[in-house]
């Protein structure tokens, strides 16, 4: 299981960052730890990748931010939401800041990929990562960004009500419905 993805800003490394959170870590892996590296690496190289939740410990994370990183996680490469876009979907229409306040303690970027949740504006919004890398991922996968870095000619991800609460664990088949269940918002 993994407790957390650690993801170091933009031209820094990751040896660093883990040194610096993590001072008494020893190095080891096992084979699920080692494929979810390689996926990410390959999602990182362009690769369009779709990330299992099953190895993700969102039992560690409180109810609101497992619903966020749930819905999060439903939001397909190439397309971006909003933060209040994702409040309305949880039924939580005025708690667009609590979304930004979840995605900016996610523990597993990337494998949630919350550098697609921007400002209603436009406007990327925060990252984890850094601003220079929340821009590269969503050029990366084909999203546009103007002259003053919002995002242009995409529409909004929007999920239509969901039936079934979004706590984890969810089944397997439960989370790919789910990330089928969105509907363009225009």
């Amino acid at each position: 299981m993994i407790s957390r993805a650690l993801l170091s800003k933009y031209g820094d490394t990751a040896d660093r960052l883990v040194a610096t959170s993590y001072p008494d870590a020893v190095p080891a892996s096992c084979s699920d730890i080692d494929a979810i590296a390689g996926q990410m690496a390959a999602f990182l190289a362009g690769e369009d990748i779709r990330f299992c939740l099953d190895l993700a410990r969102l039992d560690l994370c409180t109810e609101f931010q497992r619903r966020v990183l749930c819905a999060e996680h439903g939001i397909p490469r190439g397309r971006v939401s909003t933060y209040g876009r994702i409040a309305g979907h949880l039924g939580k229409a005025q708690a667009a800041r609590a979304v930004g306040t979840a995605l900016a303690n996610n523990p597993f970027p990337l494998i949630i990929p919350c550098h697609r949740a921007i400002r209603s504006d436009g406007r990327l919004g925060g990252f984890q990562g850094g601003f220079d890398m929340k821009r590269l991922l969503l050029e990366m996968e084909d999203v546009s960004l103007n002259s003053h870095g919002k995002v242009v000619g995409k529409e909004f991800f929007f999920y239509g009500p969901v039936k079934r609460s979004l706590n984890h664990p969810l089944p397997t088949e439960a989370r790919s419905r789910l990330r089928h269940a969105g509907e363009p918002y225009r």
